[in-house]
């Protein structure tokens, strides 16, 4: 599956993508520091394979960098929360761009259904939490918004 420059896009390279790949990517998200050779001596293939899967899903975008994953005792101390937001038709870029520049803001998705926007935000207090929420909710635009405080995680799988 190429496009019309004769390369395989990110999305094409995920439908492509095999159970070795997805073992690859299994022992990678348990141990992003594995070696080539450990890994190939896991999954029973020859060291060259490995090699030449790996730079594949990096070209491709599959994987887009080998990146430090905190534990819960790193997140000790703050407190975190997911944000729902209503927003103004046609304001989205603008409320990005404001949201961009809040520090304690993580992550920002967008969604179907009924909010427009979900927040991942973290603060080291409920104060400063509520702080950082009412300036969330100050934005030109934003309609509403309602807070989900984490109290723990019982299952983390994301890679």
């Amino acid at each position: 599956m190429r496009n019309d420059f004769g390369k395989t896009t990110k999305s094409q390279a995920i439908l492509m993508m095999d159970e070795i790949d997805r073992d690859i990517l299994r022992l990678l998200a348990g141990d992003a520091r594995m070696s080539v050779a450990v890994m190939a001596r896991k999954m029973k293939v020859a060291r060259s394979t490995l090699q030449a899967r790996l730079e594949r899903l990096e070209n491709s975008g599959v994987i887009a960098g080998y990146t430090l994953k905190l534990g819960e005792a790193a997140r000790a101390g703050r407190i975190r929360a997911s944000v729902l937001l209503n927003i103004e038709p046609r304001s989205q870029a603008a409320i990005l761009s404001r949201l961009r520049a809040v520090p304690e803001v993580e992550r920002i998705h967008t969604t179907s259904g009924r909010v427009d926007l979900l927040l991942e935000v973290a603060a080291p207090t409920t104060t400063a939490l509520d702080a950082v929420l009412d300036r969330i909710g100050e934005i030109d635009g934003v309609k509403s918004s309602e807070s989900l405080i984490h109290l723990s995680t019982k299952l983390d799988r994301a890679l």
